[in-house]
């Protein structure tokens, strides 16, 4: 076998392999033997037949598996024997497949980039650091009063934060339009839910009222016909409700499963804050971290492995809107090419963070597994039950182990960076 490579770019290569006609030749003689003694042909006792008359039958279907197969198999010989690792599947173009000849054929591929990584010590990574205040918790607590919210009918005129219980019809040049209609529609005044004006044409509102709220809608309206355009709503006020939320005491906390009352109402709530922010920290400072390899490792990247990572991401985000029920009719229309900018992110990413990897031996331990896993499981009911279910996968625990070696790579670039730490506040860390 020849082999020869060109270099037709900065990571394209064109490689040219030239089998010897004697390789494929004995193989196909070797084959159409073991068939000769299987094969039925018209005239011939089975196993009888002469063998030029099998290779006239079978001669050329057998050579073009053989072909196939060498094709294939001296293709990973030659890219061993030139030490070449393809990025993406080598396109093979034969050139020559005449027999008595051999077989000539040229793969073109990229490879991957050979790059040095920046100096993790020249990265520079803002570490917040936050403490849970007692009024986070009583932040916390009060957003779960809200979630528990009652409303009672009310005497008197609607202010921010009251609920307007009402039938509503509109019209655009005296005629309605589509969507413009609703019964015993709940509004809470101030919520910012309808278009600029409506709310504010309803403040003062009591029980039984009716008003016409005159409004324009935006011009970027999501409903391009109404786009624009200025509309009247005829408004009958059904009821006016005001909020009551519960007191925080014992019972509200056993309402909430909680024995022990307000006390361990306060402590389990303590505790799902510390959990969220352990996350929000961890989900910071490695974005933090991948951003700065990003920006500080600039990669040629091999264009096969980005194409496949948008066609990827292409097919993910079609599947994603097909359980939504959204896009079925243009089922597999999205264009790879909308997602190359997060493609070229995660491939470079992918690229610098196994350079990490093999250049510093990082290995994910099973106890670190482990300890992932159980601290993925921890939040759910039957957390024992979800760490079975990662262990009886090897599928499921690798992509557990991926997270894990991520975020060794994560600790080994802060424990060689600049690390500045910045207090900051629970409510910013973990905004949604």
């Amino acid at each position: 076998m020849q082999v020869s490579v060109e270099t037709t770019g900065t990571l394209e290569r064109r490689m040219t392999v030239a089998v010897p006609e004697e390789r494929i030749s004995s193989e196909v003689k070797e084959r159409l033997k073991s068939m000769r003694q299987r094969v039925r042909i018209d005239g011939f006792r089975p196993g009888k037949a002469p063998l030029p008359v099998v290779q006239r039958r079978y001669g050329k279907q057998v050579r073009d598996e053989v072909i196939g197969e060498v094709m294939q198999s001296t293709l990973y010989e030659a890219l061993a024997q030139e030490k070449l690792n393809p990025a993406g599947a080598p396109a093979i173009d034969p050139t020559n497949l005449e027999q008595k000849d051999g077989l000539q054929y040229t793969a073109v591929f990229e490879v991957y980039p050979e790059f040095e990584l920046t100096p993790c010590s020249e990265l520079k990574i803002e570490k917040p650091v936050t403490e849970i205040t007692e009024q986070d918790i009583d932040d916390t607590i009060e957003s779960i009063r809200k979630q528990r919210i009652r409303w009672e009918d009310k005497q008197g005129a609607a202010v921010d934060g009251d609920q307007i219980v009402m039938d509503f019809t509109g019209t655009i040049d005296d005629e309605p339009f589509e969507g413009g209609k609703a019964e015993n529609f709940q509004l809470v005044l101030g919520a910012g839910r309808m278009i600029d004006g409506f709310e504010d044409g309803l403040k003062g509102v009591e029980a039984g009222d009716e008003r016409v709220v005159e409004v324009t809608f935006p011009e970027n309206y999501h409903a391009t016909e109404l786009a624009g355009k200025a509309a009247s709503f005829s408004v009958k006020v059904k009821r006016v409700e005001a909020p009551v939320l519960p007191e925080v005491d014992d019972e509200f906390a056993k309402h909430l499963g909680i024995a022990g009352g307000v006390s361990a109402l306060r402590e389990e709530v303590k505790s799902n804050m510390q959990r969220e922010l352990n996350q929000a920290l961890k989900s910071r400072i490695k974005q933090q971290v991948m951003d700065k390899l990003l920006e500080a490792n600039k990669i040629e990247l091999p264009k096969s492995l980005v194409n496949q990572e948008a066609r990827g991401l292409a097919a993910q985000m079609q599947q994603q809107m097909a359980q939504q029920g959204l896009g079925s009719e243009n089922k597999g229309a999205l264009d790879p090419s909308l997602f190359t900018e997060q493609a070229e992110r995660r491939v470079s990413l992918g690229l610098i963070v196994a350079q990490i990897i093999k250049t510093n031996e990082l290995k994910a331990e099973p106890d670190d597994i482990r300890a992932t896993v159980e601290e993925i499981a921890q939040p759910y009911e039957q957390p024992q039950e979800v760490i079975d279910w990662h262990y009886s996968d090897k599928k499921r625990l690798a992509e557990v182990e991926a997270l894990v070696l991520e975020n060794g790579v994560v600790d080994w670039v802060l424990a060689q960076a600049e690390v500045e730490e910045k207090p900051t506040p629970f409510a910013e860390l973990t905004a949604k």
